[in-house]
């Protein structure tokens, strides 16, 4: 009897004294480029997003699957390529393909978590769903919350640079009246923080999707007050690499350059999207404060992404959809608790499709043995550790493909398995995309080397009958 008790005390210690699951804060942003403070941005203020940085490790080369919202972010969320989701456009539910697959929150759920979102994870069309649920799985969660703010009821008062185009991708913006509080994305915030709050003391999966700094670019005058229009610049053309680029490669652009506004109306642009991005910035930092005062941030990995990247004028390009790397690279930090790397910097190529993988081996759950990522917990101990997986990307252009891969050196895509053109960059030397090098004899080894590993990677590409990519690909770019 003695003896029982002495163990069940043991028992009841070891209980006690266990270690908390950690926890998961999922941020996600909507159409953020890498122009941020802690990628190296000299104008653009994120002092929240940079403290996260300095917290955990920052992905310098990161990589979407698909550079439009809804396929990128369905690639992320199941852990799968869009040729298996085969969601490729604005409109397409990945249950229609895939009815029984298991998200990264309903994995979290289903072993015990409470999952909730709150705003956009799944894809809404935005600002045209604001306040539904879009295009959200409901499996995923145990609560979903759609919030709206007056961003979306004040419309009306938009300046549109591109009347013709779509709002949800036009270069449109607004200096709003009133609080952070009063927009969507600080409705966002302030749900989050409730959620938090309530659920403490309870393992918990909480995604927090913002909606901007995707157009139109709204946010509080404060913030438009951070960036002088003197100080907004755009590239210098006459773009020369880009009239010298495979049509399809500047096909997310029409017309080009700019959409045809002037050099004026896209720095007005311009600078407003990088206010959006500072208030974005602020909202970020109100959950790591709640984080902080509610003592979660010690067994809470933190994530901060993007769905993709965002043009900014280079190449004569705005927004996305294209396989250049401004498009194709998004920001990602990742901050798990007790890391060794953490606030540290990883030089390696990753992937969306790593973070499902990541996230499980973290919380030591149970993921699903078909994920096509690899877990970067390796990276998070050591930033440089040995990691030879590139990345892979893709994007539709009527009835074919683009497909680009991306190494530590060099970015390879080619149009049509090369029947539209190919591109070969050594961002090594030329970060900036400027000198194509595909038809020099020089890299030929480089080319076919490259060209394989993207015939292997898609080597059972799903096409739609008929003319189903020329539908998706007008839709996506609606």
């Amino acid at each position: 009897m003695h003896l029982r008790f002495i163990l069940l005390g043991c028992l009841l210690a070891a209980t006690l004294n266990a270690a908390p699951k950690l926890n998961v804060l999922f941020i996600a942003v909507d159409d953020m480029s890498t122009s941020l403070g802690c990628y190296g941005h000299p104008l653009v203020k994120s002092p929240h997003i940079d403290r996260l940085a300095r917290t955990g490790v920052r992905f310098d080369r990161a990589y979407c699957q698909f550079p439009l919202c809804s396929p990128s972010r369905t690639s992320l969320m199941t852990g799968l390529r869009p040729d298996t989701t085969q969601v490729y456009d604005l409109q397409k539910h990945f249950r229609s393909v895939l009815p029984d697959v298991v998200t990264l929150p309903q994995m979290f759920m289903n072993q015990g978590y409470f999952a909730a979102r709150v705003g956009k994870i799944y894809h809404y069309g935005n600002p045209g769903q604001i306040g539904t649920p879009g295009l959200d799985d409901a499996p995923s969660w145990n609560l979903a919350l759609n919030p709206r703010g007056r961003d979306k009821d004040e419309e009306d008062k938009l300046t549109n640079h591109t009347p013709k185009r779509g709002l949800g991708s036009s270069l449109s913006f607004m200096k709003a009246d009133g609080t952070d509080e009063e927009q969507t994305d600080g409705k966002v915030a302030t749900e989050v923080i409730k959620l938090l709050e309530a659920n403490q003391a309870k393992p918990f999966f909480i995604a927090a999707g913002f909606y901007r700094p995707h157009c139109p670019y709204i946010a509080p005058k404060k913030y438009f007050d951070l960036y002088p229009l003197d100080k907004i610049t755009m590239p210098a053309g006459p773009f020369p690499e880009a009239k010298a680029a495979p049509a399809s490669a500047l096909a997310s652009v029409n017309p080009w350059p700019w959409f045809g506004t002037t050099e004026q109306q896209s720095r007005e642009a311009k600078q407003a999207y990088y206010a959006t991005i500072s208030f974005v910035d602020a909202q970020v930092g109100r959950l790591l404060d709640a984080l902080d005062r509610l003592k979660l941030a010690d067994h809470t990995v933190v994530v901060f992404w993007s769905d993709h990247g965002y043009h900014e004028g280079e190449h004569g390009l705005w927004m996305k959809q294209s396989l250049w790397e401004g498009s194709a690279r998004a920001p990602l930090l990742i901050r798990a608790p007790g890391a060794r790397g953490n606030g540290g910097v990883s030089p390696r190529t990753v992937e969306f499709v790593d973070l499902y993988p990541t996230l499980a081996d973290l919380a030591g759950l149970t993921a699903p043995k078909n994920l096509a990522g690899a877990s970067l917990k390796p990276l998070l101990e050591n930033p440089s550790a040995p990691w030879t997986k590139p990345a892979f990307t893709q994007v539709w252009r009527g009835g074919f493909a683009g497909h680009s891969i991306r190494t530590e050196r060099w970015r390879y895509t080619e149009w049509d398995g090369g029947k539209q053109g190919v591109q070969l960059f050594d961002l090594q030397s030329d970060p900036q995309e400027l000198k194509e090098l595909s038809a020099d004899p020089q890299y030929a080894g480089t080319v076919k080397e490259l060209k394989s590993l993207v015939a292997k990677n898609w080597a059972n590409e799903y096409r739609p009958a008929g003319d189903g990519k020329k539908k998706a690909d007008k839709k996506a770019k609606l």
